[in-house]
């Protein structure tokens, strides 16, 4: 009997140290799996200050913290043991739901963009009801939207994750990704509210107390955020065409081959060649959100509305 008990001892202690040098390689593949993601995190990084643009200053950062709250939530307790159970049961599924969210993804930049081009002289005053919308409200509506946006490409970062991490035992699987869920959450948003707050501190920096130069640095930071946050606004809007265009093209063996081959002509020129996938990809969006919006459009006429 004691023997027996010193045996079972015997294999946990065997089994405790093979899942400790297992677990000595989670730093190496959570850095690996960041780089493998770092575009979309840029991307991340560029749509989501958008939504904070216009609203009360002092409620900025508690804005950012409720979209990182949710977005943390997502990864950790939806998107990550998704694609654990996905992975193990149904691996094909995966891309076709990326597919999906790249495609919802093409449909919110094509309208971003039909609204910046498109006539304010074609919409009839008279013929509008007004709608009244408080603080609150307008609020809500933005994180709402913040989240809807972040979960499409918080499940791109958690698939990609969880690709770089097939062949780890399960423990190492769910260690990476739910190290990688809260290393890439905090990053972004991290940032996102330290760009939303640079106003802020440039008004700090511009006090008398300082020196001439600072004050100068804090003025000119001053001036060039509004500029700064258009620009960035753009190029969310850019992010979400290319960033979803690219999911679909890497679902589609064609596309993605064509991908891959545009990336190995231009690899002597890395610049170029992410710059000219990138407008390749933002074209396609353009192209994939107008023939959603199109079908949207047409199942709403056919579907009945509720009264």
């Amino acid at each position: 009997m004691a023997s027996g008990f010193f045996a079972l001892l015997d294999d946990v202690s065997a089994l405790v140290k093979a899942s400790a040098a297992s677990l000595d390689d989670v730093p190496a593949q959570v850095a690996k799996t960041t780089g493998k993601v770092s575009g979309i995190v840029i991307d991340d990084t560029a749509v989501t200050p958008k939504y904070v643009v216009g609203l009360d200053p002092s409620r900025e950062l508690s804005i950012i913290f409720q979209i990182a709250k949710k977005s943390l939530i997502n990864k950790l307790l939806i998107i990550s043991p998704a694609a654990l159970v996905l992975g193990y049961f149904a691996p094909w599924a995966i891309t076709p739901i990326l597919m999906l969210g790249g495609a919802y993804l093409c449909f919110e930049g094509y309208e971003k963009v039909h609204q910046m081009f498109s006539k304010h002289s074609d919409v009839n005053p008279e013929n509008e009801a007004v709608i009244t919308i408080t603080p609150e409200e307008l609020e809500k509506e933005r994180v709402t939207g913040a989240v809807r946006t972040d979960i499409i490409l918080s499940a791109e970062i958690m698939a990609i994750a969880y690709s770089q991490v097939t062949d780890q035992t399960l423990v190492n699987q769910i260690v990476v990704m739910l190290a990688v869920a809260v290393f890439i959450t905090v990053a972004v948003y991290g940032f996102v509210g330290l760009i939303v707050k640079a106003d802020d501190i440039g008004v700090h920096l511009a006090q008398d107390k300082f020196n001439p130069a600072i004050q100068r640095f804090g003025r000119g930071i001053v001036k060039l955020m509004p500029h700064f946050l258009q620009i960035l606004s753009y190029v969310g809007t850019a992010a979400m065409l290319w960033v979803g265009a690219e999911i679909i093209a890497h679902g589609i063996p064609l596309t993605s081959h064509l991908l891959d081959d545009l990336e190995k002509a231009l690899a002597h020129i890395p610049v170029i060649a992410w710059l000219v996938k990138a407008i390749s990809c933002a074209i396609a969006g353009l192209i994939i959100g107008f023939v959603v919006e199109k079908m949207v459009i047409l199942v709403k006429k056919i579907v009945p509305k509720k009264e």
